[in-house]
């Protein structure tokens, strides 16, 4: 593809069907699986002794993470799956079909996801900057492209001419929602951040500390590790960010009534009875 003259090589990988079943644990370690996969394709093109000139980087630079417009909050799904992907690959969470929400509620929506997103410690790509090297106008455009996550977007692939202009919308009784329009989706805003502006920063990071990281850790434990040992280690993870879970939709259902981080609610003592006054 073509964006703003440049030729692109550009590689989507979708996932039909993730967050379909019941259990959704054969989901998470496809897609792990996958990303790290490329990891090891490069580690091993690393180690040879006479590399391949023609070898391709198929390492995954960016992964949009799409959320159900709910209105409410991150599913434990959306929790746990970004939890698990986020040191592996820089997530940008989206809303998808923003449409069905909203200005107030997208708003109120966007403010709890971001809120979730801290308190789970997930790591997400940020547009990080650094104020001391970078100029003005980056951490302007870094900071005003922070404050809009998550992206909430719109598709259609339907176009009308309206007003003398071909336009991709989706078309309502009341109205029509502008694809491309900033006042209506922040589509564009993705688009040219993921293909011009943050595409080689998008690069250099996963470069330089998502596989610098996973090859580190492999060479560190490879043949060391305990299938058993890490699989239990997963397990007791999931139960803590469960219960973590639980408790804080608890607050959120609750406001009124204290819960602790386990989970547990703290009861009042009883007041003493009359005998006891």
């Amino acid at each position: 593809m073509e964006e703003d003259g440049t030729k692109l090589s550009l590689t989507i990988v979708d996932t039909p069907g993730f967050g379909d079943n019941i259990n959704n644990e054969g989901s998470f370690h496809d897609i792990v699986e996958y990303v790290e996969k490329q990891y090891d394709i490069v580690l091993a093109e690393e180690s040879r002794i006479k590399r391949n000139p023609k070898y391709q980087d198929n390492r995954v630079h960016a992964l949009l993470y799409f959320i159900a417009p709910t209105g409410h909050s991150l599913r434990e799904i959306d929790i746990e799956f970004m939890r698990r992907l986020g040191p592996r690959s820089n997530i940008i969470p989206v809303i998808a079909k923003a449409d069905s929400l909203s200005p107030p509620e997208l708003a109120a929506f966007k403010k709890a996801i971001m809120e979730d997103i801290a308190y789970y410690k997930i790591p997400i790509y940020n547009f990080p900057y650094d104020e001391e090297e970078d100029d003005e106008e980056t951490i302007e455009e870094n900071d005003e492209l922070r404050a809009m996550l998550p992206f909430a977007v719109v598709g259609s692939e339907e176009e009308v001419i309206l007003n003398g202009r071909r336009i991709r919308c989706r078309q309502y009784p009341w109205g029509y929602v502008d694809v491309d329009n900033p006042q209506h989706t922040d589509f564009s805003k993705l688009r040219f951040m993921l293909l011009s502006s943050h595409l080689q920063d998008l690069k250099e990071i996963t470069h330089d500390h998502l596989y610098e990281q996973y090859r580190t850790e492999k060479l560190s434990k490879d043949g060391d590790v305990d299938p058993e040992e890490e699989e239990e280690a997963l397990r007791q993870q999931e139960a803590a960010l469960k219960a973590k879970y639980q408790a804080r939709q608890h607050d959120r259902e609750h406001p009124s009534s204290p819960v602790s981080q386990t989970g547990s609610v703290d009861v009042a003592p009883p007041r003493p009875s009359m005998d006891q006054q």
